[in-house]
């Protein structure tokens, strides 16, 4: 039976997340903990991409990371990105997150639903004038890249920052008593091989969210217990307790 869960994802701000529901409806113990971090890139780093910011009249967010990296980079080379800027996020949280650095009311903001860009393409296609900037990570896949240029976009990607992985103590590896661990990236599968490189394929129960996470999984000749998401369970929370529920019921 699983009774202990790490989470490979900070804690949850609000006392409201959907996690801790399940862990008081299966008595079950989770424990968050981050496989990796995110880190930025220096202005000399980002200047060896031969861009300018400055050139751009909009920028495409996919994740509150890419916001950050973005305006610290920006301070960091001074500069200021003007009111006429114009905003595309995957998601309206991450639209919302612009506030911490700018005011929201001033800018031309634009966001989607399903936390996927092809939610922004007619948003960006009406605004065909424009030239996207898209501040991505070291490991994109280039799927962005390829949607964009089907649709006719002017655009440029470019790294701001970089996943790494944030390895485990030795007290943390040697008190692993962990029955699931869930991952949301690869890059956290490879965190787990790096930091445990003796696992074993049935040692350890392991959820997966996305397609590029499952395959990690099964590239590391482990075993894939539960993935999401699904035309059923699209959240992960969902799929847990669906997974959990099976458990009890065997």
């Amino acid at each position: 039976m699983v009774k202990k869960i790490l989470i490979s994802q900070p804690k949850p701000s609000s006392d409201k997340s959907p996690y801790y529901d399940i862990a008081r409806d299966f008595g079950v113990e989770l424990v968050f903990r981050p496989f990796i971090k995110v880190e930025g890139i220096t202005p000399q780093e980002f200047r060896q991409q031969k861009i300018d910011i400055t050139k751009y009249t909009a920028v495409v967010f996919t994740s509150r990371h890419a916001i950050d990296h973005f305006f610290q980079l920006a301070k960091e080379m001074r500069i200021t990105m003007p009111e006429t800027t114009k905003y595309f996020c995957v998601t309206e949280t991450i639209a919302l997150y612009i506030q911490k650095y700018a005011p929201y009311r001033k800018r031309k903001v634009f966001f989607g639903e399903s936390g996927k860009v092809d939610d922004l393409i007619p948003a960006m296609v009406k605004h065909k004038a424009e030239k996207y900037l898209v501040p991505k990570s070291d490991v994109a896949n280039g799927a962005i890249t390829k949607l964009l240029d089907s649709k006719g976009l002017n655009h440029k990607e470019c790294v701001m920052y970089r996943t790494v992985s944030n390895n485990f103590t030795p007290e943390e590896i040697k008190s692993f008593d962990y029955d699931m661990v869930l991952f949301f990236s690869p890059s956290g599968i490879k965190a787990l091989k790096e930091n445990f490189p003796k696992l074993k394929p049935n040692e350890l129960k392991i959820g997966t969210f996305g397609p590029s996470t499952a395959k990690a999984v099964k590239d590391a000749k482990l075993n894939l217990d539960l993935e999401a998401p699904t035309e059923r369970y699209p959240s992960m929370t969902g799929a847990l307790r669906h997974f959990l529920q099976e458990q009890e019921d065997l």
